[in-house]
């Protein structure tokens, strides 16, 4: 059971992040934000997909202007993400933002900060304080991404303003992971976790989960972003299956099957590919199964599989359908995934 850090609780839209809130997911918008055909498309994949917070960049006046019509056509909350120009701040602020990122690497002018915190308030909206170590400007560099994170809580604090959520990421994992470790200790603030430019989907998947999953196994992290160079949907993918990797969400069943060996007499690659689209219909309801094994032989079969809540065991040609370790019936390979969606749903 992992034991989660203590927050403060911050309410972006209709999220709430932190204390004993579930761990959000997040994703970007990779498209312009001003074309609202592709925005809106893009936005409504996300959110289908389970994406519960959305972030969108704001280079322009338009940009910043669009937030209020996407935010008509979509359930989520979203985050303007902005750089360099605390006028867009302010512009996203009036047209609904739901929460602000700055990054302290391109917006330092205490005075501009200053006009951001003021209508933040007023609005009654929370600001991500998000520190890439890429970004990092003057003595920061050598200080590092903690000694920046605390003189911009400070000065959010000496502002009186609270409602602030920190990000602290990097492209190297260590590095990820030991500056969240250090601050997690320093203040009660929720923290958004993500490893930045992680790269393309594969490689960038295993250095977000092993950065993020680390963390959360520490009871480190209040909502995450996977930063992938791929489709935003696999974003969401791989945090839903972090986060239930974990036990920290549930999404549906999880699927636990052998790598299979040369006792393995069946197609199990193509027998597990075509019950995980099975279980993607997002129409199915599957509360009462959790864990699902599909074992290749009878060495993986019932007994190394007790913990799946219902599974199938195969030797040559057929299987043995299996409920919570107790054998129920055969049923022929052709016929494996029917038998076993229908015992799902029995």
């Amino acid at each position: 059971m992992i034991r989660r850090r203590k927050t403060k609780v911050i309410k972006v839209g209709s999220v709430k992040i932190g204390g004993n809130n579930p761990i959000s997911i997040q994703s970007m918008l990779k498209v312009r934000t001003a074309d609202l055909k592709k925005a809106v498309t893009q936005a409504r994949r996300l959110e289908d997909a389970g994406c519960e917070i959305l972030r969108v960049s704001i280079k322009d006046k338009d940009d910043a202007k669009a937030i209020n019509t996407i935010k008509k056509k979509i359930s989520m909350p979203v985050v303007a993400d902005i750089h360099f120009n605390h006028h867009l701040a302010l512009d996203s602020i009036k047209s609904g933002a739901d929460k602000i990122r700055i990054n302290p690497g391109n917006i330092s002018n205490p005075a501009h900060l200053k006009e951001i915190i003021t209508a933040s308030k007023k609005k009654k909206i929370p600001i991500r304080i998000g520190i890439n170590s890429g970004s990092l400007a003057g003595r920061f560099r050598n200080k590092g991404i903690v000694a920046c994170a605390r003189k911009y809580i400070k000065f959010f604090e000496g502002q009186g303003f609270r409602d602030i959520i920190i990000s602290l990421k990097s492209s190297d994992v260590a590095e990820t992971v030991f500056a969240y470790r250090k601050l997690a200790g320093l203040c009660d603030y929720p923290l958004h976790l993500g490893v930045t430019a992680a790269g393309p989907e594969e490689s960038g998947i295993i250095k977000s989960s092993i950065g993020i999953g680390a963390l959360l196994l520490e009871g480190i992290g209040d909502t995450v972003r996977v930063s992938l160079t791929a489709d935003p949907i696999d974003e969401v993918i791989a945090a839903k299956n972090i986060l239930a990797s974990l036990r920290l969400r549930n999404f549906g069943p999880n699927i636990i099957s052998c790598p299979t060996c040369g006792r393995c007499q069946v197609n199990l690659p193509k027998i597990v590919e075509e019950m995980q689209c099975k279980l993607d219909s997002p129409s199915k309801p599957y509360k009462c199964v959790r864990t699902i094994a599909i074992m290749g032989c009878e060495v993986n079969g019932p007994g190394e599989a007790r913990q799946a809540d219902i599974g199938i065991a195969f030797g040559k040609n057929a299987g043995v359908l299996f409920k919570k370790g107790k054998i129920l019936k055969k049923v022929p390979f052709r016929n494996a995934v029917r038998e076993l969606h229908k015992l799902i749903l029995s």
